[in-house]
């Protein structure tokens, strides 16, 4: 395991430590504490012997993200008994519906702009992020779409994270940039070493004017004029430091334009001869369509993207964000 990771798990298993000694001097005490205890004991001493995250039955490394979910763990992913198999499949199942549950609705009509997305996760669980929250008061409309650092359980821990860091900041009144700088910041404090998130946010206002921010993310494409300009990124993905510049910039759409927001799980799609789909097959394609009606567009770029990886198996969440001035 990476000595980052390690350093990062052992401090939490000390702080449990520390809470479970504190229960224990406590009325409350019971067996279940105690058996608690003696398990983060036994962590901590494996740790020491260097025999952490080594599975117990197997003596193959434990699946990194497991471990960051919880330190406990002793087996791998093979060598579950069934019941450990079910409490799984049934807690990925839950996360699952937190996950769904923190989508915005599909389709947004708000202050003179249509939004629709589409959200494929290749598991359970995803670590893709996006968001819409309109402002009834002013009719603004802010969006977010992102993509949080690995796969699995720990992605998605960090996607709803994410979610929720926004979704207290988002009605701040705070500048673009300064929202993100403080986003990325409230990030960090809460992540390793290696884990970030890239993100592409922006405010929309009736009057067509949208402020975008673009944070280490893939290209915007601003569909105008039958023609597609890529908007590239200006600032480095959040979580990566604790400080850091967030530029945005400013655009005045028209009637009919359409900006163009996605995850690398569409770019990063295969072929059966292992090519990439790739920003300039997206481009091509998006390409004279900017006539298409959000819900449409994101429909077709998905299903060009399904034909293109027919009978490849799809490895990364794929998520499109498609804001239409009407």
């Amino acid at each position: 395991m990476e000595t980052i990771t390690e350093t990062y798990l052992q401090s939490k298993l000390e702080d449990r430590r520390k809470r479970l000694q504190a229960a224990m001097a406590t009325p409350a005490a019971n067996t279940s504490i105690e058996a608690l205890l003696t398990e983060v004991d036994a962590a901590l001493e494996r740790m020491r012997d260097g025999t952490f995250g080594i599975c117990g039955q197997c003596h193959d490394t434990v699946e990194a993200e497991r471990l960051i979910a919880d330190p406990l763990v002793r087996m791998c992913l093979d060598h579950l008994d069934e019941q450990q198999r079910r409490a799984l499949e049934q807690d990925l199942e839950l996360a699952s519906g937190v996950q769904r549950a923190l989508l915005p609705p599909h389709d947004i009509n708000a202050g003179g702009w249509k939004l629709h997305y589409c959200y494929e996760p290749a598991g359970i669980v995803s670590g893709d992020y996006c968001d819409v929250i309109p402002d009834g008061a002013s009719g603004d409309v802010f969006f977010a779409l992102g993509d949080v650092s690995g796969k699995g359980v720990a992605a998605s821990l960090l996607m709803t994270q994410l979610h929720g860091i926004f979704r207290s900041l988002v009605n701040s009144n705070l500048p673009l940039d300064q929202l993100v700088a403080r986003v990325s910041r409230l990030f960090c404090e809460s992540t390793t070493a290696g884990q970030y998130a890239t993100l592409v946010c922006g405010r929309a206002s009736v009057s067509g004017a949208v402020e975008l921010c673009n944070a280490g993310h893939l290209p915007v494409f601003l569909l105008r004029d039958g023609e597609v300009r890529s908007l590239e990124a200006k600032g480095m993905p959040l979580g990566m430091f604790g400080a850091g510049t967030y530029p945005s910039e400013r655009l005045q759409l028209k009637r009919g334009e359409s900006l163009v927001s996605y995850t690398d799980g569409l770019t990063e799609s295969l072929d059966g001869a292992s090519n990439e789909y790739g920003l300039r097959r997206l481009a091509q394609f998006l390409n004279g369509r900017d006539a298409l009606e959000p819900e449409a567009l994101t429909g077709a770029c998905l299903a060009e993207v399904k034909n293109f990886s027919r009978g490849v198996r799809q490895h990364d969440d794929r998520t499109i964000l498609v804001l239409r001035r009407n």
